[in-house]
């Protein structure tokens, strides 16, 4: 799949570059010219950078809403989208399996590539619980999910930041103001999540799958989830009898599983526990309906502090 990729960018690259050369001469410049083009994976990387860049630039979304962001496969299209962009901002490649092939062949003199998680050590995977595996998993075997954690989210939103101001010294106050004040909202949600936790005594939750391990050692907690790091990793039937041990030793009371993504197996394990079913959401993707709601990340990880208060009192 991956030289695939990477012979479809080649092959874009050669048709993008005679387009620009038979029409660079044109002298006809456009006010647009000056606004910056940014396209953005998944969900988080796009609020993060539309943040970012405020009215200096137009963000888009990669992924479309509603995707999921594991096994996503760009087309064409999408190749000939980023190609085209003053900028593109991905988590990691942990992640974004796809983006080596084409960070091989872009032009990154016209392109910059920003790397969200790259000042972030990622964590192996400690979910490897006897799941069904294939051979792909050795794309996940890194923990991506740096974003569910409020502290990280900074340090993604300040990459942003450093990286925009760099390619774009001429936007870098804008840059830098916009940043700190989207920072502050960061820093408030943080400080809400270590009050909220500061003295609980019940620090165990169980999600659909492993998507919330940075929070979970930001906060003192402990994650434990039916799926691994991708959520279509299916727990064998002795994990799930593992896990319905786990639940009653720790007095689960909450068993988490995601809207926009197969609840079965969460349902299956909470119905022979006896506990309630309640939504974390991993931030993976925002559906359309939802975006046009107002929900952001802010108020997404602020519904998930109330869901997980449920169960960690």
């Amino acid at each position: 799949m991956k030289k695939a990729i990477a012979a479809t960018v080649l092959l874009l690259s050669s048709l993008l570059l005679g387009a620009c050369s038979s029409g660079q001469d044109t002298g006809t410049d456009s006010a647009d010219d000056t606004a910056l083009s940014i396209v953005t994976t998944f969900y988080p990387m796009y609020e993060f950078t539309k943040e970012v860049v405020g009215d200096a630039g137009e963000v888009s979304l990669l992924i479309p809403a509603g995707t999921e962001p594991h096994d996503f496969e760009p087309s064409a299209k999408d190749m000939a989208k980023i190609m085209e962009a003053d900028a593109f901002v991905y988590n990691s490649p942990s992640l974004e399996t796809w983006v080596s092939s084409l960070t091989d062949t872009i032009d990154t003199e016209q392109t910059t590539i920003i790397e969200a998680a790259q000042e972030i050590e990622l964590a192996e995977s400690d979910e490897d619980h006897d799941h069904d595996h294939d051979e792909t998993d050795h794309d996940h075997d890194l923990d991506p999910h740096v974003w569910t954690d409020p502290v990280l989210a900074i340090q993604e939103v300040e990459t942003i930041r450093d990286q925009l101001s760099n390619a774009y010294p001429e936007q870098k106050a804008q840059f830098t103001e916009n940043a700190a004040g989207y920072i502050k909202q960061l820093e408030a949600l943080d400080q809400a999540y270590s009050q909220a936790f500061e003295a609980t005594t019940q620090r165990t939750f169980v999600t659909q799958h492993a998507a919330f391990g940075y929070l979970a050692r930001q906060y003192d907690l402990v994650e434990a989830s039916i799926s691994g790091i991708s959520p279509d990793q299916e727990p064998t039937p002795s994990r799930l009898a593992e896990l319905k041990t786990y639940v009653d030793a720790n007095q689960v009371s909450v068993i988490y599983f995601e809207e926009n993504a197969s609840s079965k197996v969460a349902e299956t394990l909470a119905n022979e526990t006896g506990v309630e079913l309640a939504v974390l959401n991993p931030l993976e993707s925002l559906t359309q309906e939802q975006m046009d709601n107002g929900e952001t990340y802010i108020t997404v990880m602020e519904d998930n502090l109330s869901a997980l208060q449920k169960s960690i009192k």
